[in-house]
């Protein structure tokens, strides 16, 4: 429980300690961490029976439909270091034309956040909490939205931003973190090379390493995906979700907010089966679950037209296939043409534009239905994770000369 002088009538939080996520050993919170001593993520954790003796579900509801709505289950100590730009619930949408069977088929559409991706939730958390802890400076490597997202929010909160690049990536996501007031750089390698060049530059630059995980409250961010669907469904879960996971940072999040509500009494029942989408591309996650083992080797040559999960190897490895295990799901790899396929189709049948990420979700949906992996009558949640319009859309070319007449049976 934190101390009285950290606690305000408007915000009280209930972290009591960090933790490495491999040993368990605990470090101290309100202190500057980035990776523990064994060179893993660390994890924030909370006094539950506090939280479970101070705020209901029905606290909840009367508050703001916003991230912050979870406030006591978040580190940021002080309101006014808060950094937000306005991270409202993002909608649950249903694909009734493209459900298998009497389950749903839901679609969480974080493209509807702050820089149009859930990187906002995860960095609008952790450059929250570097003010709260005196960073002005930080650095990252990024396959596009996360660096958009730090770009947004540490200049909210004035604070320099080193952010470098795949040079493939898309050339409005490096436009948007130019825009946006941070540093940029296109790197002649993979987002694992940048994160090299971010961690060798950390004693000549003095910034602080903003990598996935490399940091501990990211998490605690993506975290806000499991309470706001568990809060937006009434305090029900789904069978399964599918997560497309690159470092995977989400995942990790959401079985974290699982297990946190489980705890306070909250969730009752069974638990989601986390399912990590990968391309066959770049799928270290499924190989290590294919194989049995805790950690993801380094995967060679990666590639795949969905950029954000081309992450050929993530420090958080271990995390992801705990809660993949725990959880009794599983992962799986699509490639490229159903990825695209997956697009079109959501698109053209439902309306609803998802990102090649997103679309991976969708195209291992029907893949795990066509395997016996999950039930028609099982109740699905893609994410989708950023708007479809921050990516290259197919062509359309087709005009009109409005000088001359004009042969409408054409049109049809």
């Amino acid at each position: 429980m934190p101390t009285n002088e950290n606690l305000t009538n408007e915000h009280p939080t209930f972290v009591t300690h960090l933790e490495c996520g491999m040993e368990g050993d605990h470090y101290e919170a309100d202190t500057l961490h980035g990776l523990s001593k064994a060179g893993k993520p660390l994890l924030v954790r909370y006094d539950l029976d506090a939280i479970k003796n101070t705020i209901t579900k029905e606290d909840l509801a009367n508050r703001p439909a916003d991230l912050w709505r979870y406030r006591e289950f978040l580190p940021v100590r002080k309101k006014e270091n808060i950094v937000s730009l306005g991270e409202i619930h993002t909608p649950i949408i249903p694909l009734p034309k493209l459900a298998a069977g009497k389950g749903e088929l839901l679609v969480k559409d974080e493209g509807r956040l702050p820089t149009g991706s859930f990187k906002a939730r995860g960095l609008c958390m952790a450059v929250s909490m570097a003010k709260e802890l005196g960073i002005t400076k930080v650095a990252m490597p990024t396959n596009g939205n996360a660096g958009a997202a730090l770009a947004a929010y540490g200049s909210r909160a004035g604070m320099e931003s080193y952010i470098f690049c795949p040079d493939d990536t898309p050339t409005i996501n490096i436009r948007e973190i130019a825009a946006q007031g941070a540093k940029v750089w296109s790197v002649n390698g993979l987002i694992n090379d940048c994160g090299r060049i971010v961690g060798q530059g950390k004693e000549a630059m003095r910034w602080f390493d903003f990598s996935t995980l490399k940091e501990p409250y990211r998490i605690e961010g993506k975290k806000t995906m499991g309470l706001e669907l568990a809060d937006q469904l009434g305090w029900k879960v789904p069978d399964v979700i599918f997560y497309p996971t690159g470092g995977g940072t989400g995942l990790i999040g959401m079985w974290k907010a699982f297990n946190e509500l489980t705890k306070i009494g909250w969730l009752n029942g069974k638990l989601p089966r986390m399912v990590a989408v990968q391309a066959t591309g770049c799928a270290p996650i499924v190989k290590a679950y294919e194989d049995g083992i805790e950690h993801a080797p380094l995967w060679q040559n990666a590639h795949t037209v969905a950029a954000g999960i081309r992450v050929p190897i993530a420090v958080g490895d271990f995390l992801i296939l705990r809660a993949i295990r725990e959880s009794r799901g599983f992962a799986i790899a699509v490639d490229d043409n159903s990825i695209s396929a997956g697009l079109d189709e959501v698109s053209k049948k439902e309306g609803l534009l998802l990102c090649p990420e997103g679309a991976a979700t969708y195209a291992a949906y029907r893949q795990s239905l066509e395997k016996g992996l999950i039930s028609p009558d099982e109740t699905a949640v893609l994410f989708n994770c950023a708007t479809g319009l921050k990516y290259e859309l197919p062509p359309a070319d087709d005009t009109l000369d409005c000088t001359l007449p004009i042969n409408y049976q054409e049109l049809g």
